[in-house]
């Protein structure tokens, strides 16, 4: 079964309306969780999760794998390299700052053949913009196409580690917002030009991933190592250019 970039991004839009976006700054205590110290997870997040993965199968059948299923169960991220179709669903990508109020959240879901990622989208709910990529199609936000330019000079470069931050005169420090979702589509509007991140798990970076790639840019870890669809070792480099990720990376080796 196939099933359109309309119907999916219907079904996101859906899921969105009537479990994630009713909740925005009325969770109540009971309803939020940490898996982890600092590491949140809502209501809203598994449930999202839950009517997303159901949703999209029933259309067009594969396996899902969702972030709060690969905690419960890391094996699961096993199948996707086989899957001819597998569903990688981030429910609430930015958790955090979902908990504490911020606009900066969203909802992502890659769409992979093989371990390859084909599709991507990237709901962001408070924004009110629908960001998709093709493989070999390039990238769209609510429709029209988006390219960028080449990075600027000095690279702006994002990210929420502070150790990251190695002053120098090509580099433009700035604060990441905590959010995948929201972080990657500045990097292909032109706004950054490069983020780098500390962990690279597949449902925060996948979707993003491609939309890169697809406006000419590269995602890769410090050592050069492509961005596949499992988690990678070792800090990962979102750039908008070869030029933006060697200048980067060259400071973080």
């Amino acid at each position: 079964m196939s099933i359109d970039v309309d119907t999916v991004s219907d079904l996101i839009r859906d899921v969105s309306a009537r479990v994630i976006d009713p909740r925005f700054r009325t969770l109540h205590d009971h309803q939020i969780h940490q898996k982890k110290p600092g590491d949140f997870v809502t209501d809203a997040d598994r449930q999202a999760e839950c009517e997303l993965g159901a949703a999209v199968t029933k259309y067009a059948g594969g396996i899902v794998v969702g972030e709060e299923s690969a905690f419960a169960d890391p094996t699961i991220l096993d199948a996707v390299s086989d899957a001819d179709l597998a569903w990688v669903i981030d429910p609430i990508d930015g958790t955090k700052n979902f908990v504490h109020g911020s606009v900066d959240h969203g909802v992502m879901l890659a769409q992979l053949s093989r371990g390859e990622t084909v599709r991507g989208w990237i709901w962001q709910p408070q924004y009110g913009h629908m960001w998709f990529a093709e493989h070999g199609a390039g990238v769209t936000c609510d429709g029209d196409e988006v390219t960028r330019g080449d990075s600027h000079s000095p690279v702006r470069a994002a990210t929420t580690h502070e150790a990251y931050k190695i002053p120098s005169p090509v580099v433009e420090w700035r604060m990441a917002k905590w959010c995948c979702a929201v972080d990657y589509p500045l990097v292909c509007q032109d706004e950054n030009d490069v983020t780098v991140y500390q962990h690279s798990y597949p449902w925060d970076h996948l979707p993003g991933a491609l939309m890169v790639r697809e406006v000419g840019g590269v995602v890769r870890t410090v050592d050069g190592a492509e961005y596949g669809s499992r988690e990678t070792s070792g800090k990962l480099i979102v750039a908008a250019d070869e030029e933006a990720y060697e200048t980067v990376a060259k400071l973080l080796r």
